[in-house]
């Protein structure tokens, strides 16, 4: 039963029209007739066979001791950040996992946005920089008492940011917000502004750029409605999962530090993330197809925001009796 089922996926993951046999000869190098013996379960599938086969199909090899009452799934998981350096490689690596699916039509990104898409705060804005500040306030102990000013990131780690940012503009991509994903980078910002971190100054700057990218993304809703779908979902919290689904494989990533994911593969955890998605879409808004009224009142609510804290910044530095 364990082999017939792993076997099973594996089929499901090659599709009806692609010889299970001569994928797994393929895979194990092997004669076609060894591997019709195994796909036939007259063979057994060793242990070290079994290995070879979920890594060549991108399978949880947890699946094949799994039951009804189990429910385990392997992951990787991303390389902790915990400095400069390590901030550098989660960029660098970022960007090369995604080059393979620019510009192709049958790939999709679906990223359910908790807080802002980090590629919309990868480029050279005073935002980005800002982004990056409280990353590595709370990963890195070094820069504890940093403060945004002279914050200074290499040049290596923002052309490296930049390049990330410019890819996506080049994926199909899905992307679910709700009214709240706005919120934790304006409280990130006040936070340090009162902590006597940020300046005045510098809050008022990044509200500027912030407002700005909420005008592009406005935009980009409409430009480029063909590889961009923006949905707005009003009963349901994001929590920046993300689904890749290409023609042979689909990636979740699930948040499990600040900028960390747990990925797989395991198809029937796609599967079943998947679905969730669906659901969140039927429930949601696609404002590229919505009437102007519709996208104005979502983007307008999210300027409001940025504004409430503008003027909070700017009712502060009047009322300073100091």
């Amino acid at each position: 039963m364990i082999q017939e089922n792993f076997l099973e996926l594996i089929k499901k993951q090659i599709g009806p029209k692609t010889s299970l046999i001569d994928e797994v000869a393929t895979a194990l190098d092997i004669s076609y007739d060894a591997a019709h013996r195994r796909t036939n379960k007259k063979s057994k599938l060793s242990l070290e066979e079994a290995v070879s086969l979920a890594k060549y199909f991108s399978l949880s090899i947890d699946q094949l001791f799994s039951n009804e009452d189990e429910h385990i799934v392997a992951v990787k998981k991303t390389a902790p950040i915990t400095d400069m350096e390590s901030l550098l490689v989660y960029y660098e690596n970022s960007y090369k996992s995604l080059s393979p699916l620019v510009n192709n039509p049958n790939v999709e990104m679906i990223y359910s946005a908790k807080d802002l898409p980090i590629f919309y705060t990868s480029d050279d804005s005073l935002l980005s920089k800002f982004k990056m500040y409280v990353w590595l306030k709370i990963l890195d102990s070094g820069i504890n008492d940093v403060k945004f000013t002279s914050f200074n990131p290499p040049l290596s780690i923002l052309e490296a940011a930049k390049r990330l940012g410019n890819i996506y503009n080049n994926l199909n991509s899905i992307e679910i917000w709700d009214i709240t994903t706005i919120n934790s980078t304006l409280k990130q910002i006040h936070f340090y502004f009162e902590a006597n971190s940020l300046s005045s100054d510098d809050v008022l700057e990044i509200c500027n750029d912030l407002q700005k990218l909420i005008d592009s993304i406005a935009k980009k809703v409409i430009s480029q409605k063909d590889t961009f779908k923006f949905y707005y979902n009003e009963l349901l919290l994001m929590n920046n999962t993300v689904l890749v689904k290409t023609p042979s494989e689909r990636s979740l990533y699930v948040p499990f530090t600040i900028l960390s994911y747990y990925r797989t593969n395991d198809v029937i955890t796609c599967d079943q993330a998947e679905e969730f998605i669906k659901t969140q879409i039927e429930g949601s808004k696609l404002l590229s197809t919505a009437g102007e009224k519709e996208r104005n009142l979502f983007f307008n609510k999210v300027q409001k925001k940025i504004n409430a804290l503008r003027s909070l910044i700017e009712a502060h530095d009047v009322l300073d009796f100091e």
